[in-house]
C-alpha cells in the first residue's frame, strides 16, 4: 500500500477498482456524513473517537469509519480532493474485549467504539468535514467472512447486511477535539 493520504476516489490505475472512478461516497456500502462548507477555518487536535450502534444479519462483522477532509473545486482539482484524515476498524467479536470474543445475536442493536489514531489539523474555510462508515476498508485492513468461524481458518463466506442507528436511544457521532480559535 501507497503510505499517506489518498483522495477517496477510485482511479483507472488502481487494481481493486476495476475502471470505477467514482468517488467512495458514491458507493451503496458507504454510509457518509458530511458537514456544510466550513465558515470558518476549524482545528481538530486530539483523539478521535466514533461512537456508532449497529447491527447485523451476521454473527461477526466489521465496521470502519474515516475521517476525511473534503477540498472544495479548484483549478488544479476540479473535482475537488476528498483526502483521508484517519480511519480505523472494530472487528464485532472483539467489540468488549480484544482478549475475548463474543459473536452477535443477528439483529440485536449493539454499541462500538472504533478509534482512530489522534490528529491535529486544521480544515480550512469552505473545506467540508466527512465521516465515511463501511463494513470493509479492504486492503487497508482484512476482510470479514462474516461467518462467525474461526478467524483464518473459515470454510465459507457470506454477506452481512448492517444497520447503523443514530437516534436519542442508538446516538451514533464522532467525538472530535475542537481547539478554539485565538483572537
Amino acid at each position: 500500500m501507497v503510505n499517506g493520504a489518498l483522495d477517496q476516489r477510485c482511479r483507472s490505475d488502481y487494481w481493486a477498482c476495476e475502471g470505477d472512478t467514482r468517488p467512495l461516497s458514491a458507493r451503496n456500502d458507504v454510509l457518509v456524513f458530511q458537514t456544510s462548507p466550513l465558515a470558518a477555518d476549524l482545528e481538530v487536535t486530539g483523539r478521535l473517537v466514533v461512537k456508532l450502534w449497529a447491527s447485523s444479519s451476521a454473527p461477526d462483522t466489521d465496521f470502519t469509519a474515516k475521517l476525511i477532509n473534503v477540498y472544495p473545486p479548484s483549478n488544479d482539482f476540479p473535482a475537488g480532493v476528498d483526502l483521508n484524515v484517519a480511519d480505523s476498524i472494530i472487528r464485532a467479536r472483539y467489540r468488549t474485549s480484544r482478549e475475548k470474543s463474543e459473536l452477535m445475536t443477528p439483529g440485536q442493536v449493539y454499541e462500538f467504539t472504533i478509534e482512530m489514531y489522534p490528529t491535529s489539523l486544521v480544515f480550512k474555510k469552505g473545506h467540508r468535514i466527512r465521516v465515511d462508515i463501511s463494513s470493509s476498508n479492504f486492503p487497508r485492513f482484512d476482510v470479514n467472512p462474516n461467518t462467525g468461524e474461526p478467524l483464518n481458518r473459515n470454510r465459507r463466506w457470506v454477506v452481512a447486511t448492517n444497520s447503523i442507528y443514530h437516534d436519542p436511544q442508538h446516538p451514533s457521532h464522532i467525538e472530535l477535539p475542537v481547539i478554539p480559535a485565538t483572537k
